[in-house]
């Protein structure tokens, strides 16, 4: 039941050519911008993921942010030296997060807000240039509350990680 918003990246193969002792789990899934924009409501300049390398439904995704010079934070945060800011690499993680949180069962078409963050740890700075590869994964979902990691990392080195709460948000 593949959806036009979403790229699926399953193998072909068939339940008889799999292995016996295999446990099912769900293929990643890759998702593009415009699916991105179908799940959540963040813009330019706030629309911090690119791509979602892999996403697995009730569990991770992996997103992708193109770090670029021509971003509207760079000229005025450590001028001759631009890095991201902190706060938004963790914001990316979030959004990253948000793919993962609005596909659970009924939670269609919901907008999860920041409830807290925990543990937020800056490791390298993130230059433009960098491709910032972000790995969100969910520990817990209860009621209207869940929980995720996030590790950000550039060219597999470790930028940050961040525990993160999430509250489901009414917006009308």
């Amino acid at each position: 039941m593949p959806m036009s918003a979403l790229t699926d990246r399953r193998n072909a193969s068939t339940a008889k050519d799999a292995a016996p002792d295999r446990v099912d789990t769900p293929e990643p899934i890759a998702l593009d911008i415009a699916a991105i924009h179908k799940l959540l409501p963040h813009r330019y300049p706030f629309a911090l993921v690119d791509r979602i390398l892999e996403y697995v439904p009730q569990q991770y995704a992996l997103g992708l942010k193109n770090v670029s010079f021509n971003e509207p934070h760079f000229p005025g945060h450590i001028p001759g030296y631009p890095i991201m800011p902190g706060v938004l690499i963790v914001e990316a993680m979030a959004q990253v997060g948000g793919v993962v949180l609005t596909q659970l069962p009924g939670m269609e078409g919901s907008f999860f807000a920041f409830a807290g963050i925990e543990k937020a740890r800056f490791r390298r700075p993130v230059v433009p240039g960098d491709q910032l590869i972000m790995r969100v994964e969910l520990l817990s979902f209860k009621r209207r509350f869940g929980k995720m990691q996030g590790r950000a990392t550039v060219d597999g080195q470790l930028a940050a990680e961040a525990e993160m709460t999430f509250s489901l948000f009414e917006i009308e």
